[in-house]
């Protein structure tokens, strides 16, 4: 496989302006995949600037850089201030991810991420971790599987679905994404029957793979490793994980309200850098992955 064939980055160029790149400056690339936006940042470095990427699935690997200035991190990004410490790296210029699952990931049947595919379910992006779709689906019981298909699927009648699944499964394992469907397949009306399918390998996937505790944990870690005047630059495609984002960058928390200062203004650690960026319909035409992206960029005070 041509490496550029791996992953057609989404909003490239406004995510890589986002981070206002300095010649010389040290900038993280957390969601690596096939190296779009990285190239974009190192064709934007000077000789002494430096990118560190992160990505926990060892597919990624072939499309490290071959450029003296890059550092390739085989890891979840959750970690991304233990392994940079180890480069002896304690602040950065920016920060970019590009969250969600890759094209490769999608279009590799086996990896179990799509419901285009009959395969195995999996939906691991770490292949060495443990969770995997088959022990959620078979392993969790009943309230747990209708927690995440609410909160993670926001899916209505998510109680059929996980009373259909335990039930299911009491005669012989789920295996499969077919045998999942079947078991499925009164909640899936032939009208709406792919974005109810897409909205419950949503909820399982980022189960298994903890993408909203993976997400809060980075974003803690990106405000303290930022140097004032540092850019954050987030690409995100679903509902769950862009309420995080826009959330974190307008206060620095997730719930609640920031202190307020002396002069009673609140005390926030970022600005916001122009508005929500979205892709332009000849990008989604090019790229139909782009089609629910949605970009934010902040700076750190």
């Amino acid at each position: 496989m041509e490496h550029n064939e791996y992953h057609n980055p989404v909003l490239l160029t406004e995510t890589v302006d986002g981070l206002n790149i300095k010649p010389d400056g040290v900038y993280v690339d957390v969601t690596f995949g096939g190296g779009g936006h990285s190239k974009e940042i190192m064709r934007r470095l000077g000789p002494n600037g430096k990118l560190f990427a992160f990505d926990q699935d060892t597919d990624a690997l072939a499309n490290a850089l071959d450029d003296e200035r890059f550092q390739l991190i085989n890891e979840n990004f959750r970690f991304i201030k233990r392994f940079l410490r180890l480069y002896n790296i304690k602040e950065v210029d920016g920060i970019l991810a590009d969250l969600g699952v890759s094209s490769h990931q999608f279009d590799v049947a086996e990896r179990g991420f799509s419901t285009r595919f009959d395969a195995d379910l999996d939906m691991r992006m770490n292949q060495n971790g443990n969770l995997s779709a088959y022990e959620v689906v078979n392993d969790y019981d009943e309230t747990e599987l209708s927690r995440l298909f609410f909160d993670y699927g926001e899916l209505k009648n998510a109680r059929g679905l996980a009373a259909a699944i335990v039930t299911a499964r009491k005669t012989e394992p789920i295996k499969n994404s077919e045998q999942l469907k079947k078991v499925l397949s009164r909640f899936l009306p032939a009208h709406k029957s792919n974005k109810i399918l897409a909205q419950i390998y949503q909820a399982i996937r980022i189960e298994v793979n903890q993408e909203m505790d993976v997400l809060k944990e980075f974003l803690e870690q990106s405000l303290a490793l930022l140097k004032p005047g540092g850019r954050l630059s987030i690409i995100s495609y679903h509902s769950l994980e862009d309420r995080l984002v826009k959330r974190f960058m307008k206060n620095g928390m997730f719930e609640g309200e920031p202190e307020r200062d002396f002069f009673g203004r609140f005390d926030v650690p970022f600005k916001t850098i122009g508005k929500l960026v979205v892709p332009t319909d000849e990008e989604i035409e090019q790229n139909n992955r782009a089609r629910s992206a949605k970009l934010r960029i902040a700076e750190k005070k």
